[in-house]
């Protein structure tokens, strides 16, 4: 129905991916505008939606039959191959005129090749990726970064104005919207890292760290990232995760790979992916990415949060 709703006015939209961040933005659309349907590899995760208006399906190929528009949220490429392309995935359920949201960070490439690859089904994709966090998913106050033609970014506006309070327009094409979310992810995961810095030397130094942050945080310095995971590193409060540290990981991978592809040199990127990836290495991967801070205490915190 060339993206357009169902016969009674309601938008049918399939969302594939309940993590720290997929589930406050799912549940987002839980309004009698849409009519919902969810999935995720981790039956728990989908149970927050027992007795809401949503219906839990049991594969993206369920989810996703019938509807209008199937948001993705997944972490990585190989799980957006899966949830789509797999032998129960949702790209076989859309009919012509139905559009994909790849709202997930994946790199422009990925984003590429799924818009050539959907293009055949008569399906669209709007390469949307977001920033914010989970507290601000959970508000609709994302910013998110789109990429399409016009016409299936203003058929899938109603869906957007529920996740986000900015919908950047940064290109006709999928991929420019990943790209500028690397451009993104450059800066944040920078900025954890120099906070976890900034604070371990105002320990070294013999100052309060807390007292310290609660300084810095609203001058020059003040970062997004150094107001609150600043306030995670001092609480030392690493789980449950809102954001995982091998989120970055992989994020700061894409950076990298993005900056070689184009001959850009990205120095301060490339400190903070070894930060990033030795705090893996260290057993930090699934916990809170604030827990960076770990690499710079004499007692390292170890993965169960001890």
């Amino acid at each position: 129905m060339n993206g357009g709703e169902s016969g009674q006015g309601r938008r049918r939209v399939a969302w594939l991916g309940l993590g720290s961040m997929g589930t406050p933005m799912a549940q987002r659309l839980l309004t009698p505008e849409f009519e919902l349907r969810v999935f995720d590899v981790s039956a728990e995760r989908a149970r927050v939606f027992d007795g809401t208006s949503a219906t839990v399906a049991q594969s993206a190929k369920a989810a996703a039959s019938g509807a209008d528009t199937l948001g993705v949220m997944v972490a990585t490429a190989e799980q957006l191959e899966i949830a789509l392309f797999g032998p129960e995935g949702g790209a076989s359920a859309l009919a012509p005129g139905a559009t994909v949201l790849l709202m997930s960070t994946v790199g422009p490439d990925v984003a590429r090749a799924l818009e050539r690859r959907l293009a055949d089904r008569g399906v669209s994709v709007l390469d949307a990726p977001v920033s914010g966090g989970v507290k601000r998913a959970a508000s609709g106050d994302l910013l998110i970064m789109a990429s399409g033609p016009s016409e299936v970014l203003e058929s899938a506006r109603s869906v957007l104005n529920r996740l986000g309070s900015r919908v950047a327009n940064v290109g006709d094409e999928a991929g420019s919207g990943q790209a500028l979310k690397l451009v993104n992810q450059l800066l944040c995961g920078v900025h954890i890292g120099a906070a976890a810095e900034a604070l371990n030397l105002a320990t070294a130094l013999g100052l309060d760290a807390t007292k310290s942050w609660e300084a810095v945080r609203t001058g020059a310095a003040a970062s997004f990232m150094l107001d609150d995971r600043g306030q995670r590193m001092l609480s030392r409060e690493f789980t449950p995760s809102r954001s995982a540290l091998n989120i970055f990981v992989k994020d700061m991978g894409l950076v990298l790979k993005a900056a070689r592809d184009s001959r850009t040199p990205t120095p301060i990127a490339g400190a903070a992916e070894q930060l990033y990836l030795a705090a893996a290495s260290a057993g930090l991967g699934d916990l809170d990415d604030s827990s960076l801070i770990s690499l710079f205490d004499r007692t390292p915190q170890s993965a169960d949060g001890r």
